[in-house]
């Protein structure tokens, strides 16, 4: 086995039959399937015991938040690369092999993305890799576009972790997923550590998976989403960008603060964006947030240089849509 498929589940129910189902009809040979449960009430854990035996199961006592459930299974996987899979999901012939072959033909991959197609309606995108930029805001590359104009591997900013190929060893070695997240952006930022330290990762279009979003937490804009969202992001930013190119960059960040709080604002939601950001921005300076500061390391100089090539690139592609 070269792949673990870790699937955390919290209040599954309705997904996880065909989850499960579309990851049978893959190469067999090629990966295991666990399965975290976040302390489900719903009876999705009885479905995959009962039906799925073939299926290993760790069973957590409560909802511990994503970071914790993957971080859990990336420790107990044995395989070199964990494929993490929301429960939400449906793969689609081909889909494992497709993220293995591109994560094995470059040593320096950290992570592959797949073309992950809206469950609504396959023809459109819902994520083709996560790019993030110098405004301070995470997006979904092609979100709702025709799937026909992301046919073409690139390099991404981050891997969405929603459906996505990791090189187990380097995962561990970055400490894992920031559990100071609990959910939401973990993945970018995990992505944004792998880069500071040399890494790649990549949009694979040959694997591609459905994804039905926002399964767990309701509508695409909702209270917890949005707090939560607003508290990492200020979090992500100050753990991972040294002094000088938070300077840098202030004036686009809080440009992009003051857009998003309006934006927020017309959605009755604004007050709840700014609470947020200042929770993040304490956080940076708790106990934890420290423990999981990003130290700058001259030998790292190149690659903040190319990151902030990145954060300016990415900027102008969400007008060209690129």
């Amino acid at each position: 086995m070269k792949v673990t498929v870790i699937i955390p589940n919290y209040q599954g129910k309705d997904y996880i039959r065909a989850c499960l189902d579309s990851l049978q009809g893959q190469q067999e040979a090629l990966h295991t399937v666990l399965v975290v449960d976040n302390g489900s009430t719903d009876g999705s854990l009885e479905i995959i015991r009962q039906e799925y035996p073939e299926v290993k199961v760790i069973a957590l006592p409560e909802n511990t938040g994503f970071c914790h459930a993957v971080n859990v299974g990336i420790r107990a996987a044995d395989t070199p690369y964990v494929l993490l899979l929301n429960n939400d999901t449906v793969a689609r012939p081909g889909f494992v092999a497709a993220l293995l072959n591109r994560m094995e033909s470059d040593g320096r991959i950290f992570s592959v993305s797949p073309m992950m197609l809206s469950m609504r309606d396959e023809s459109r995108i819902d994520d083709a890799g996560d790019r993030y930029n110098a405004l301070g805001w995470a997006y979904a590359r092609g979100k709702g576009e025709p799937a026909e104009r992301y046919i073409k591997p690139v390099r991404i900013f981050a891997a969405c972790g929603g459906a996505s190929l990791y090189r187990r060893e380097a995962v561990l070695s970055l400490g894992g997923f920031d559990e100071n997240h609990f959910a939401y952006l973990e993945d970018i930022d995990i992505g944004y550590r792998a880069l500071i330290h040399g890494w790649h990762n990549v949009y694979e279009p040959r694997a591609r998976v459905l994804h039905a979003g926002s399964a767990v937490s309701g509508s695409r804009y909702n209270a917890f989403k949005v707090k939560l969202s607003s508290a990492n992001n200020a979090y992500m930013i100050g753990k991972n960008m040294p002094f000088l190119q938070i300077l840098l960059n202030f004036p686009l960040l809080f440009l992009g603060f003051c857009i998003k709080t309006a934006f927020f604002a017309k959605k009755k939601m604004g007050m709840l964006y700014v609470k947020g950001y200042a929770e993040g921005i304490v956080r940076c300076f708790g106990s934890a947030g420290k423990s999981h500061r990003v130290r700058f390391a001259w030998r790292n100089l190149g690659h903040y240089c190319r990151i902030q090539g990145m954060l300016w690139l990415d900027l102008v592609r969400i007008f060209i849509k690129s």
